[in-house]
């Protein structure tokens, strides 16, 4: 059978130009991360892992290769001349070598890693991870190193010993950029302990998640005007300077407990809580009246009210489109207001 005609050339190509673009320049480089993404995807996810030989890998490194190809030649030249003490020498270091070998491999093997629980972070800013390294066995690991497999630079690495029958804890970071649930990128253990001359290693697929708060906007305007109350009537002079801020001057024998110290601190000026305002009007912090130049940008400038309004104890509320959390304080209200900043969408 025959088409019913050919397709003219700058139809062709225009649709082998998105392959071509889509193709890496380096084929190596792009079969190497396909390989890198399939293997970590066969990776169990697990907070806790005991490596074992099945999981625990072993390279010379390139002082490792030196040293065989030196050991190549050391026997050739003590073959080709005979000599006693080179053979010598020469079996004294690849026996060096095979018990370095089998010193690196018992480093790692055996050794339980367990990823606490992290605590959520706001946007941009790096997020901690706590890694328990346990030792069940009488003697102590040496210089084991733990970090995130696709950070970049040596000052990712945090090295650590880990006492006999004890535990360590080291701390790495990763940075995520965007808000929302993102999970713990897969870790990476190494040892290179005792000569340095093989590199034994694991890779380690976290199944914790990380909440990542929207990053509160650097100068946001004052806090939006409360709202009156159902039953309630009047207009303050914060509803009309759109400055709701809860609070007002200190007046004499105002009870200390009403006394804002953290505002007193910035403004050298005492200042207590209007707690007829407070009655009689309430603090929303609405999207839809945030402003803005997009909608990232107005969950930017809400997380920063939210943390404003808490640092002032003033009772605030939050509507995100249909959900709604009513006014409240403290720092279980505050978490709720930013959980639901993190996963609007």
């Amino acid at each position: 059978m025959t088409g019913g005609g050919t397709a003219p050339a700058g139809a062709a190509d225009a649709s082998s130009a998105p392959r071509a673009a889509a193709f890496p320049r380096h084929p190596v480089a792009f079969v190497r991360d396909r390989f890198r993404r399939w293997w970590q995807q066969r990776l169990p996810l697990a907070d806790a892992t005991l490596l074992t030989q099945r999981n625990v890998y072993i390279l010379p490194t390139a002082p490792g290769f030196m040293l065989g190809a030196t050991l190549l030649v050391l026997l050739v030249g003590a073959i080709n001349y005979q000599l006693n003490l080179g053979y010598l020498l020469t079996f004294l270091l690849a026996g060096s070598a095979l018990v370095s070998m089998h010193l690196s491999h018992a480093t790692l093997r055996g050794l339980t890693l367990n990823l606490l629980q992290p605590d959520p972070q706001f946007a941009g800013a790096s997020a901690l991870l706590s890694v328990v390294l346990t030792n069940t066995r009488t003697a102590p690991r040496h210089a084991i190193g733990v970090a995130v497999l696709d950070a970049t630079g040596d000052d990712r690495w945090v090295w650590t010993d880990v006492p006999a029958q004890g535990t360590a804890v080291v701390h790495v970071a990763f940075r995520p950029r965007t808000r929302g649930v993102h999970r713990v990128p897969p870790l990476t253990a190494e040892t290179r302990f005792p000569l340095g001359i093989f590199r034994v290693w694991t890779v380690w697929r976290p199944a914790a998640q990380v909440l990542v708060y929207p990053a509160p906007e650097p100068n946001p305007p004052p806090l939006p005007p409360g709202e009156p109350r159902a039953g309630g009537a009047g207009v303050t002079r914060a509803q009309q300077t759109g400055d709701f801020d809860g609070v007002r001057s200190y007046r004499r024998g105002d009870p200390l407990k009403l006394v804002v110290w953290k505002k007193v601190a910035k403004a050298d000026e005492l200042v207590s809580r209007d707690s007829e305002q407070a009655q009689r009007y309430e603090l929303w912090l609405d999207l839809a009246n945030a402003g803005g130049r997009d909608v990232e940008h107005r969950l930017s400038r809400l997380a920063a009210w939210v943390l404003q309004a808490d640092r002032l104890g003033a009772d605030y509320g939050l509507r995100l489109g249909g959900r709604v959390l009513v006014p409240a304080t403290g720092p279980v209200h505050r978490r709720a207001c930013l959980e639901a900043l993190a996963t609007w969408q």
